[in-house]
């Protein structure tokens, strides 16, 4: 990190910035371009865990190349002032790298969509339709490293 002044290199930060957001990015790279896309997630054990269609650009990406990035901000706040290039944005974030999975058999899904309701709702116990859970994608990110920053906190 260039700024090492606004590197969070406490864990148990980059922890709380994890399991207190509700949107992560995930970028994708195919043969042609790079592909972000905006998805709702949970966080657990050093994985993210993410649910989607069964098919799309994002599963036809994944299935080529299960190489991941993915991008988490909180607390931003625009900083104003009356010059122009004295404006700032302060924020916290996380940036990591990884590998996706997706989780197959209706126990292990079910789990991983536990984890994501409970981070969007704050309730454990959730029951879901086997149907609706055998239709979809339900993927996880294992996190192989993270950075965090932040400035003007």
């Amino acid at each position: 990190m260039r700024r090492k002044e606004k590197e969070i290199t406490d864990h148990t930060e980059i922890t709380d910035i994890l399991m207190s957001n509700t949107i992560c990015r995930i970028a994708l790279s195919d043969d042609t371009a790079p592909y972000i896309v905006p998805m709702n997630y949970g966080y657990r054990d050093n994985s993210l865990y993410l649910h989607s269609s069964r098919q799309g650009k994002k599963i036809d990406i994944i299935r080529k190349n299960n190489r991941v990035c993915f991008e988490i901000t909180d607390s931003v706040e625009i900083a104003e002032s009356d010059r122009a290039c004295k404006f700032g944005t302060r924020y916290r974030s996380v940036i990591g790298f990884g590998e996706i999975f997706h989780i197959e058999g209706q126990k292990d899904k079910s789990a991983a969509l536990q984890i994501i309701m409970e981070q969007h709702t704050g309730t454990r116990e959730w029951n879901f339709d086997a149907g609706m859970v055998e239709k979809i994608a339900v993927l996880e990110i294992r996190i192989s490293s993270i950075t965090g920053k932040k400035s003007g906190l």
